[in-house]
């Protein structure tokens, strides 16, 4: 079941197109990543999502919904561009902020006591927001984003201002919200991350989405057909069943070669063809695209594609 679907969404700001017809479907309890270079249209999507701009067509549903104000209660919107009050202590913003998302004061007080004891930031409560660095402002920010429990949060550059052991963290805390049922819609352009944490991706380009689904099946459909292989004995010699890409030996003695497989070539038959030339495998791997190579290779061709048809 989906928690979120898009149906032929439509957004104009003058003369420029920011979504033209997008279909999307969020699957419930999942980590979706919405990707695409700047100005694809991702934060145009977020914000008629939450409900900021209204689009031209199209409908949103949430929960088989039409989406509706009362939604605005089961989401969680951590923006990029972040928005606490900078005189404000901490304890009284959160507390504020969790007030606006239906929490009663002992409900509120009850759990931002809690996240800050996670975060290990019990200490900041009567700071204020002025006072912290980025990187505290960002784990207050969070907290404000999810400590009313959203059922769906939407997440735009959470990373940013993080250094490794703190996003580290917070990646923790995403896995653990999916786990307790929520879905996320994480909006990045760090392909680390969404390697890391996504169980679906949607790719936009220039207002279209050119790509759609679960990831590990998006990498299976972009595999190119080259193994390397690392080896001792005969050099490997191209046949009918592969190519031979490139070869060179290592200091200690070992020989590795890319190897493109012919179509109709399977894996098992590359090991016994290596196996009839005398060859002795070390390894044998695969090498499967990245999520930033298949973000590449489609918004550039996506890209000269338009180039050519203008």
């Amino acid at each position: 079941m989906n928690i979120l679907s898009a149906n032929k969404l439509n957004k104009t700001f003058h003369k420029n197109v920011a979504l033209r017809d997008l279909d999307l479907e969020i699957p419930k309890q999942s980590i979706f990543g919405l990707l695409g270079p700047n100005g694809a249209g991702k934060s145009t999507f977020i914000r008629i999502v939450n409900q900021i701009i209204n689009s031209d067509s199209g409908n949103i549903f949430i929960n088989e919904q039409p989406l509706a104000p009362e939604h605005i209660g089961t989401i969680g919107y951590l923006p990029e561009e972040r928005g606490l009050y900078k005189k404000m202590k901490v304890g009284d913003q959160l507390l504020y902020l969790a007030q606006l998302k239906g929490l009663t004061k002992k409900e509120a007080k009850i759990r931002i006591k809690a996240w800050l004891e996670r975060f290990e930031a019990t200490d900041w409560i009567n700071k204020k927001v002025e006072g912290l660095s980025k990187g505290m402002q960002q784990k207050v920010q969070f907290i404000a984003t999810v400590m009313h429990e959203p059922e769906l949060i939407i997440l735009d550059e959470p990373f940013s201002g993080f250094d490794p052991i703190n996003a580290n963290l917070i990646k923790d805390e995403i896995l653990a919200l999916r786990e307790k049922g929520s879905t996320i819609i994480f909006s990045t352009h760090r392909m680390e991350s969404v390697e890391e944490l996504c169980d679906h991706i949607a790719l936009i380009n220039k207002a279209e989405k050119i790509l759609d689904g679960e990831k590990v099946a998006i990498k299976e459909q972009f595999k190119s057909h080259i193994f390397e292989v690392a080896y001792t004995g005969n050099i490997i010699t191209a046949n009918e069943q592969f190519d031979l890409l490139s070869s060179n030996k290592r200091p200690d003695g070992v020989s590795v070669s890319k190897i493109k497989l012919a179509e109709d070539t399977s894996a098992n038959d590359l090991l016994r063809s290596l196996m009839d030339q005398s060859v002795n495998i070390v390894s044998f791997q695969e090498e499967i695209p990245s999520i930033s190579d298949i973000f590449i290779k489609l918004v550039q061709g996506n890209n000269v594609e338009n180039e050519i048809v203008a």
